[in-house]
């Protein structure tokens, strides 16, 4: 019988198997957040001119969610498509506008096809899909007949975050990295039943989970890639042995059993965005961890009890069942093991003897992303975002500073210097903003921001607490609690941070929020209204925010770039580009710039009742606000980890055909081999046959 999840509340476009497997049904049980901490519309808001900043940087580098189940479908597809809104241009006779260069490309319209659908003049290939081989002696994948020993050395399930970096030694190659986010047992295992799990299918699980590391070649004249055996070429599991540093290495709360010292660890799970780092490594964020654990209801002790509370951990056997053959998934006998897991880690590509790290001083929570800026200084800025329903944006400062060539010294900048967490306020009055998607009377969604100190970590492995109560291990292990107590602003799923190479600024997206200002049935659950950072009811199509930081310091301004949605609806707000010249865009996820300067934007849980995809924006001019959908991913999938070149794009198409009544015996999709094939998590990407770049032909 298929495992269909628990998507109760919402008749969302992802389906509640994926809610189940990828993120615990998070959007479906109560908020964790159970905070008072203020929100706007009990701040007095500051007025004024805003102040920008970060005039002096200089970007050295950098990367190229969970799912989206709390979206309302029915409601998606009832929106006022005649509505005039006061945010966008919606007049048929607005004059076309000339699309930004990197954006001239014909938008792919919604669809609900069961392919990689791109624009006239684009062609598609798949560079890698689970079950590949990773090294030249992995077995042939036998989807009947798998092994966790064989799932070890093959490409694993549901790649997200993705990185292309160059190679060492080969001008000839590059280095593919990609995170393995979490299995879908179900889909991928025969005959698979979900309360009696085998010993195999559970280890096969956990090797799924993970990283690829792989080397690839490039056609001159295409720019596609294609994998190749090589060196480099590596598999981190579930099983891969992690170091621990930063301040709550060693502490009692991160000691088990199997590590009396709590700084080894076997594995990481549920890693979904990440990010490249100047210094040649790259980082992933542990996300949505709770659903490997059971039985929280064990956990005492006030502190850890709110804890694994506030994660969502099942009281009782969770979803999985690992904790049946593995200690370390049940709190009733490793109490500790679950403070081992919500850390961003860091990974050395150009080493595959190297052990990697789990980064505690940059806090433990549902890590979404992990991006770096680099100051002219040589200070690095890590930015991160919590994604789940009023969580919070954090950013950590360091101390060190980058050595050029010295990746020893720059894998250790992580682990010394100062995290904090955001406070953001409007700066127009509550009354303006009704929750409709009217702009407040000074035309923009827009306000000044302020960055509390949690913990500063120092370089001889101690930490001092910002948070009365806490010390700053605890902090660095308990740093929801801790960002609760420094009234943090709640903010609606921030996941991706991403700076701009060419004009400097910090873009996030912030995917949704079915329960911000809900009425009817889900009006308990909703823990604010609306304010001018979140100024949508019952967000489900989510927004992308805009921030110039004053990155070392402690200001910053914001203004929203999208209330993303039907641009026909009133409620969506494309900066004032014209409305009838954008493409439909729901759920932003992952971002990515190209080398123009443009954003792009891949969605997770597209709420319109099409196919998730990915889209390019404009930033500056009349073009500021223009979105154009360059490519949709195959049915139920969703769409991870853009990489934009001038030559290439890439995308990590995840679980393709996750529908609630697939199987394996049944599958939703047949995509990328066709015919009546398993679906397959896979690497897709674009490139032109002609010799032109990626949208530079005249539309």
């Amino acid at each position: 019988m298929p495992l269909k999840g628990v998507n109760l509340l919402f008749q969302s476009k992802r389906s509640s198997l994926t809610c189940t497997y990828k993120c615990g049904n998070a959007c479906a049980g109560e908020c964790t957040n159970e905070s008072n901490n203020p929100y706007f519309g009990d701040i007095m808001s500051r007025r004024g001119v805003l102040k920008a900043f970060g005039a002096g940087t200089v970007t050295l580098g950098g990367s190229a969610f969970l799912a989206a189940c709390g979206v309302d479908d029915n409601a998606a597809q009832t929106e006022t498509a005649t509505a005039t809104s006061t945010n966008s241009v919606t007049e048929a006779a607005t004059a076309k506008i000339t699309p930004a260069k990197g954006m001239r490309f014909e938008g792919v319209q919604p669809n609900e096809k069961d392919e990689v659908v791109v624009p006239a003049g684009y062609a598609t290939s798949v560079l890698i899909a689970w079950g590949d081989p990773v090294y030249e002696d992995a077995p042939e994948f036998d989807p009947n007949n798998q092994t966790a020993a064989a799932a070890a050395r093959q490409f694993g399930f549901n790649n997200d975050f993705a990185g292309l970096m160059e190679h060492p030694t080969d001008q000839n190659r590059m280095v593919y990295v990609c995170s393995h986010e979490y299995s879908t047992e179900p889909q991928m295992l025969p005959n698979y039943d979900p309360e009696n799990p085998t010993d195999e299918e559970i280890n096969i699980g956990i090797m799924s989970h993970g990283h690829t590391i792989l080397e690839v070649s490039r056609d001159e004249n295409t720019g596609e890639l294609k994998r190749e055996f090589g060196p480099l070429n590596r598999r981190i599991t579930g099983e891969t042995e992690f170091k621990i540093v930063g301040p709550a290495a060693g502490h009692d709360l991160l000691k088990t059993s199997a590590d009396p010292t709590g700084t080894t660890v076997l594995g990481t799970f549920n890693n979904c965005s990440g990010g490249v780092t100047p210094w040649g490594t790259f980082l992933s964020g542990e996300e949505n961890i709770d659903q490997y654990w059971a039985n929280a209801a064990a956990v005492t002790g006030e502190r850890p009890a709110a804890d694994v509370k506030r994660f969502g951990v099942s009281e009782e056997a969770s979803e999985r069942k690992w904790e049946r053959l593995h200690d370390r998934f049940d709190l009733a006998k490793e109490p500790n093991e679950f403070n081992r897991f919500g850390y961003l880690v860091e990974i050395n590509p150009y080493d595959p003897d190297s052990i990697p790290v789990k980064h505690t001083a940059l806090g433990r929570f549902k890590h979404e992303a992990g991006n770096v800026h680099v100051t002219e200084d040589g200070t690095v800025v890590c930015y991160s975002g919590d994604d789940s329903r009023f969580e919070y944006i954090y950013k950590f400062v360091s101390s060190k500073k980058v050595k050029e060539g010295d990746v020893e010294h720059n894998m250790t900048i992580l682990d010394e210097g100062t995290l904090y967490v955001a406070n953001l306020e409007g700066n127009s009055p509550a009354g303006e903003i009704t929750g409709d998607g009217d702009l407040p009377q000074d035309g923009d969604f827009d306000g000044v921001g302020t960055w509390i100190p949690l913990l500063t970590a120092h370089a001889d492995g101690t930490a001092e607490s910002h948070i009365d109560g806490f010390t700053g291990e605890e902090v660095a292990i308990y740093t929801r609690l801790a960002a609760d107590e420094a009234g943090a602003t709640k903010m609606d799923r921030p996941e991706d941070f991403e700076v701009n190479p060419v004009n400097g600024k910090l873009y996030v997206a912030l995917t949704n929020n079915k329960y911000r200002g809900a009425t009817g049935e889900n009006a308990e659950k909703s823990q604010e209204d609306v304010t001018e950072y979140a100024p949508i009811r019952e967000n489900k199509n989510g927004l992308v925010m805009e921030i110039e930081d004053d990155y070392a310091g402690t200001d910053f301004t914001w203004n929203l770039l999208l209330v993303c949605g039907d641009p026909k609806a009133a409620s969506s707000y494309f900066s004032g580009f014209p409305a009838d010249q954008v493409s439909p865009i729901s759920c932003p996820d992952n971002l990515a710039f190209d080398s123009h300067g443009n954003l792009w934007i891949s969605t997770d849980g597209n709420a319109l009742g099409s196919n998730d995809g990915l889209y390019a924006v404009g930033l500056e001019g009349e073009n500021r606000g223009q979105v154009l959908c360059f490519l949709t991913v195959p049915v139920a999938a969703e769409t991870c980890g853009p990489i934009v070149t001038d030559d290439l794009v890439m995308v990590n198409v995840q679980h393709p055909g996750e529908a609630d009544d697939a199987t394996f015996e049944n599958p939703g999709s047949h995509w990328p081999d066709g015919g009546t094939s398993l679906p397959r998590p896979a690497v897709a990407q674009v490139f032109r046959t002609d010799g032109q770049k990626i949208g530079m032909e005249t539309v």
